[in-house]
């Protein structure tokens, strides 16, 4: 008896040693082959997403205050607000959630609706030109510089999503850790796109300078 639990107890400890090694040897494996950097660049695109989404939210929640303000001008454009008003429900009504930076369609869907609202509002701007009282409105121009400085801030946490997301997909994409990422199903991310990539790093105008004159046109300034 005392034999067989000598040899139990042998066994038990040579099945800890090798779970023990096991578990050294998966660590290792798992560090070599990017497992941990997966673990660091996803939680790094997550925070970044989190960014992106709390300015855009701050701009959706500066606009109901802005069109109250410009719906009191007398004669204002109608059509220009209901776009923005239209355009803010559209970007809303998308719920964004985490998982949404890993399907493709449903990110390429949230990005237009947040263009179009991006639209509508520097349509907004340009008519308010035409509004001296509007320009002349202290509690508008308050807004206006709230809404400048939140712009500047969505294209900032833009790039540093556009660069969170670039790491990561290189790589789940490079050698050997892409094998890693098809294991574990580490699938490449979407990112922002544009057709002008200098609007990344170039935020709507909503500058109140009266526009210069637009160029002639090359025909009649040849005559």
């Amino acid at each position: 008896m005392t034999t067989l639990r000598a040899a139990g107890a042998a066994r038990g400890g040579w099945r800890g040693r090798v779970a023990l090694w096991g578990a050294l040897l998966f660590a290792a494996l798992a560090s070599g082959c990017g497992y941990n950097d997966f673990q660091r660049l996803d939680e790094q695109v997550k925070a970044s997403w989190s960014e992106v989404l709390n300015q855009y939210q701050r701009r959706a929640d500066l606009i109901p205050n802005i069109v109250n303000t410009v719906r009191g001008e007398a004669n204002f454009e109608q059509e220009t607000l209901t776009r923005v008003v239209e355009a803010r429900a559209k970007a809303t009504g998308i719920q964004a959630t985490p998982e949404l930076v890993n399907n493709p369609e449903a990110f390429a869907k949230f990005q237009a609706a947040q263009g179009e609202l991006t639209s509508a509002l520097s349509r907004l701007m340009v008519v308010v030109e035409q509004y001296p009282n509007l320009k002349a409105n202290q509690g508008f121009q308050d807004l206006r510089v709230q809404l400048e400085g939140t712009e500047n801030r969505i294209t900032v946490a833009r790039n540093r999503y556009i660069k969170a997301v670039a790491d990561y997909n290189v790589l789940a994409r490079q050698f050997p850790t892409n094998l890693t990422a098809m294991v574990f199903g580490y699938e490449v991310k979407p990112s922002f796109t544009v057709q002008n990539e200098a609007q990344i790093s170039t935020p709507p105008v909503v500058s109140f300078d009266k526009p210069g004159a637009a160029p002639a046109p090359a025909s009649a300034a040849s005559k």
